[in-house]
């Protein structure tokens, strides 16, 4: 059996609709100040891991975050259309606030289960696929090194989700967010995928990485 590969899964630093809790996800804007200090404390993550690849997100809040870990390892970052953050249809730019004064019904649905939320946008399903195909072939591609991979709060849920079993409709209740700029740590191989730390800042070594028991 081929060694597992370390994912470094990290969301892009924080944007302007972040800051003020609206729903982004194909909307392309770039991020703010604090997104980009997030930028160069990813880097300096990225500098100490040393990734063999550098993957993101097409999109630019994304790039913006990947491109100075990639620096920092003498790597371009490679794009991936897959990474995209899940489509939120009519919920795009909306607060939580502004949705639930506009369909209370369906905003009380979406609070017991996410699978009642994004009118219009794209089922849960089909974005736990798509970063779940992207594990896949990093798994074949890049067995035994590691991969810093940069997206979005929603698709990374949905993909830890889907690595440990939990019910995409319960991604919001049990992993209620992905910090902007911390890294989750995950080591996929083909029995599957085991995660070893949860939106770490980087600010210290984790013995976890280590794989030692605490």
């Amino acid at each position: 059996m081929t060694e597992p590969v370390r994912l470094l899964l990290a969301r892009h630093g924080r944007t302007e609709w972040h800051r003020d809790n609206r729903y982004v996800s194909r909307t392309d804007i770039g991020i703010d100040e604090t997104g980009r200090e997030q930028a160069q404390t990813l880097a300096q993550r990225a500098k100490e891991e040393s990734p063999s690849l550098v993957l993101s997100s097409p999109l630019k809040r994304a790039l913006l975050t990947a491109g100075p870990a990639a620096e920092a390892c003498g790597l371009q970052p490679e794009t991936d259309d897959r990474l995209r953050e899940l489509d939120f249809g009519g919920w795009e730019g909306k607060t939580f606030g502004e949705i639930r004064a506009q369909d209370p019904e369906r905003a009380e649905r979406f609070l017991h289960s996410a699978e009642h939320g994004f009118p219009g946008g794209e089922p849960l399903e089909d974005g736990a696929g798509r970063i779940l195909a992207v594990f896949e072939d990093l798994r074949r591609s890049h067995a035994g090194r590691t991969v810093l991979v940069v997206a979005h709060n929603t698709l990374l849920r949905l993909g830890l989700c889907a690595v440990l079993g939990v019910p995409l409709g319960e991604y919001r209740r049990r992993l209620p967010r992905v910090v902007n700029g911390a890294v989750s740590e995950v080591r996929f191989g083909e029995g599957g995928g085991a995660l070893y730390s949860l939106n770490d800042p980087g600010q210290a070594k984790r013995t976890q990485r280590e794989g030692k028991a605490q």
